[in-house]
């Protein structure tokens, strides 16, 4: 069995870097994930004050499938974006991906606002999805190649609670402002700060020593898909894709779940607290995964992780028949492991890959999980009358966190076995 080495490089920080500068650094780049959840909400927030001025009033239904067409082609074009600006990245430097992706989010979303017609919405929403894409997988493998070891972990984990910061903050958006074409004018803010990340940022320099060897000038993608990256690319992608589409399933259904388990009456206020713990316990997770890999190392903080999320989901949806206060616990439960998972994960697939195709295989274990979790999502609601309703339908899916335990288990070797 060949043996997954991470590598070391990313494990040191550059000599010149100062304490001031990776404020700055950190800043950015939590600003511009957090930009990119708010980008990511917006639309959904705003999607029937949007429907009525594009094309009048629709029934629910109709309002549903459009919903769900808006959001598929978002994701869509940030999978693509996640993996394009990686290999961007490999090529042009970790900065210039970074500002352009920042740029091409901060565009698309203003041109949003500005569009008299769905087609119009359609293409700015694919390529603001492309963009966000690019900055979550930019700002891991920047931060991974300029922070000091001791921290680093930490740090990541940190940044890992951005993107829900800017889920919260698309609600509080549509608190303030009541035109959706005003709203969709937060696009300016990325923008500027990718202007300003123009005279304050530095272009890596594990990146800038790599791509002077006139040896490594090659096309990241052919390295990436070479034999010795073989395994490697496998088990990132299965261990971030795994726990991706477990998360989305519980996340996209747990209301409807909930609903399902009262009868009596509309359980608005039910669905709302359990989301909200969800939401809360996410933030918490991610916050606290740097500390929990200095304490346990990066793979036994994935073991836990995993097993607590498989362990979880079977006590949330197999032992619960009717509603109590208990779930909101059994949900806090779930979601602090679910947070956790992200900023362990975020800090462990860079580390996977030598400089030249850290940001190409990042973007491609990042993103290859969400065509999957996409189908995933579906599936739930198809399932769920074969198999005798919500709670039956999302345990099957989050069976999928067992198998993540497995490829933590024998797939992270540190010591190759003959």
């Amino acid at each position: 069995m060949s043996t997954i080495v991470i590598d070391e490089q990313v494990a040191k920080p550059q000599a010149d870097i100062t304490t001031a500068y990776r404020v700055i650094l950190f800043v950015i780049c939590f600003f511009s994930s957090a930009f990119g959840g708010t980008v990511s909400t917006l639309m959904s927030v705003y999607l029937p004050v949007v429907v009525k001025d594009l094309q009048g009033d629709l029934p629910p239904g109709e309002i549903n499938s459009i919903s769900g067409y808006i959001n598929a082609i978002f994701i869509f074009g940030w999978a693509l974006g996640g993996f394009t600006w990686g290999v961007i990245s490999d090529k042009m430097g970790r900065k210039t991906a970074l500002l352009m992706a920042i740029g091409c989010y901060g565009i698309f979303t203003i041109l949003t606002g500005q569009m008299p017609n769905w087609w119009g919405v359609v293409l700015c929403r694919f390529m603001s999805g492309f963009g966000v894409g690019g900055v979550l997988v930019t700002t891991i493998t920047l931060v991974s190649e300029v922070w000091p070891a001791k921290s680093k972990a930490v740090v990541i984990g940190i940044l890992s609670i951005a993107f829900p910061v800017g889920i919260f903050s698309a609600g509080l958006i549509n608190y303030v402002v009541s035109s959706w074409r005003s709203g969709f004018l937060i696009g300016i803010i990325p923008l500027t700060l990718a202007l300003i990340g123009t005279w304050l940022l530095k272009e890596s320099q594990s990146w800038l020593n790599y791509r002077n060897d006139i040896a490594n000038r090659n096309n990241p993608l052919n390295k990436l898909l070479s034999k010795s990256h073989r395994r490697e690319l496998i088990v990132g992608s299965l261990t971030f894709g795994t726990m991706l589409i477990g998360l989305w399933a519980i996340f996209s259904w747990l209301p409807t779940w909930v609903q399902s388990l009262i009868t009596t009456h509309d359980a608005a206020k039910e669905r709302g607290l359990s989301m909200m713990f969800l939401g809360m316990g996410g933030l918490t997770g991610g916050f606290l995964s740097g500390w929990l890999v200095n304490l346990l190392t990066l793979r036994r903080s994935m073991l836990i992780c995993f097993a607590v999320c498989a362990g979880m989901s079977f006590i949330l949806f197999k032992t619960n028949t009717t509603f109590s206060p208990v779930i909101y616990g059994e949900i806090a439960i779930l979601a602090l492991f679910f947070g956790a998972s992200q900023g362990v994960l975020s800090a462990y697939i860079p580390q996977l890959f030598s400089t030249g195709i850290r940001a190409t295989a990042t973007g491609f274990c990042f993103n290859i999980g969400r065509i999957f979790t996409a189908t995933a999502v579906l599936f739930v609601g198809i399932l769920v009358s074969t198999l005798g309703g919500y709670g039956n339908a999302i345990f099957i899916f989050s069976l999928i966190f067992i198998v993540g335990l497995l490829v933590v288990l024998f797939g992270h070797e540190k010591q190759a076995k003959n």
